[in-house]
């Protein structure tokens, strides 16, 4: 069943869906970009979820984030609790200040981020579903404000897990933190146009050089090796989701040939684009 709130002022759009069996992600699919995130929980048993295509494991008591541009399908859709939210209701960007998940739970460079939960855990996430579940059937002109407080709330709570079971966040100061969580907004906003170091290094008022060594001391990918997974991505998606061509694809992320394009795509896949397996339509995953 899906519980839906829907602010007709300003388009916010908020969902709660407990044994929902559409439950599920559309991306960019058909070239219609989606722009709702969500949040999956699975209190079991374990199933497999794919993600752009690529099969995980989803274990039982685990929380997957997920971002609008993913497409994404469950093998038990209907065994999973979600919360989804568009930009208007609530946006994770604008409001970082207050929750601090962008570029870590959201737009991460572990993406996509499957977190476990303990079992005090598990009582916050369940306090927070029932509310939701709560709120949901109170009408009122207060309605919209309480489930933006209760979401604000399971994203704060899940980014505090998420932190403790990362190694690397764990042995990161605050300062570093936030500037690898800054350089990750900051590529997802400016990927398509922006392909270099010195951009995003100015832009977090640091060299190149320094930038690249703080991903180093903190065992991530170089920033230059970052950028070019996240146009490679963008890349995926549009030949599996859409039927852009080559060149289309190739102005969309800033290169100035399709030429050029086909060289990077081959060059970090290791085959050319003509020969990537297109898929405009997702097959549903076999049942175990």
């Amino acid at each position: 069943m899906k519980w839906e709130f829907e602010d007709s002022i300003t388009q916010g759009k908020f969902s709660l869906s407990m044994a929902e069996a559409s439950l599920g992600g559309s991306g960019m699919l058909n070239s219609k970009p989606a722009t709702t995130n969500t949040i999956v929980f699975n209190p079991g048993p374990a199933q497999l979820v794919v993600v752009d295509e690529i099969e995980y494991p989803f274990p039982g008591n685990m929380i997957l984030p997920l971002v609008a541009n993913q497409h994404f399908r469950f093998q038990e859709p209907e065994n999973l609790v979600a919360w989804q939210f568009n930009r208007e209701f609530y946006c994770i960007a604008d409001h970082d200040a207050e929750v601090g998940c962008v570029g870590f739970l959201f737009y991460g460079i572990a993406h996509p981020l499957f977190i476990p939960l303990a079992h005090h855990d598990l009582e916050g996430i369940g306090t927070i579903q029932q509310l939701c579940l709560e709120d949901m059937q109170v009408q009122d002109k207060m309605q919209g404000e309480m489930l933006r407080t209760l979401l604000k709330r399971l994203i704060i709570k899940i980014t505090r897990i998420a932190k403790k079971q990362s190694g690397n966040c764990r042995d990161l100061s605050d300062s570093r933190m936030d500037l690898i969580r800054k350089f990750n907004l900051l590529l997802e906003c400016n990927f398509r146009t922006q392909h270099e170091v010195q951009f995003y290094a100015a832009a977090l008022n640091k060299s190149p050089k320094t930038l690249t060594n703080i991903f180093g001391m903190c065992h991530f990918p170089s920033p230059s090796k970052l950028i070019q997974q996240r146009i490679i991505l963008e890349a995926k998606r549009c030949l599996y989701y859409t039927g852009k061509s080559a060149k289309e694809i190739a102005d969309d992320l800033g290169f100035t040939s399709a030429a050029h394009f086909s060289r990077f795509f081959k060059l970090n896949t290791g085959v050319n684009c003509s020969a990537f397996n297109r898929k405009t339509e997702a097959a549903p995953l076999p049942v175990n």
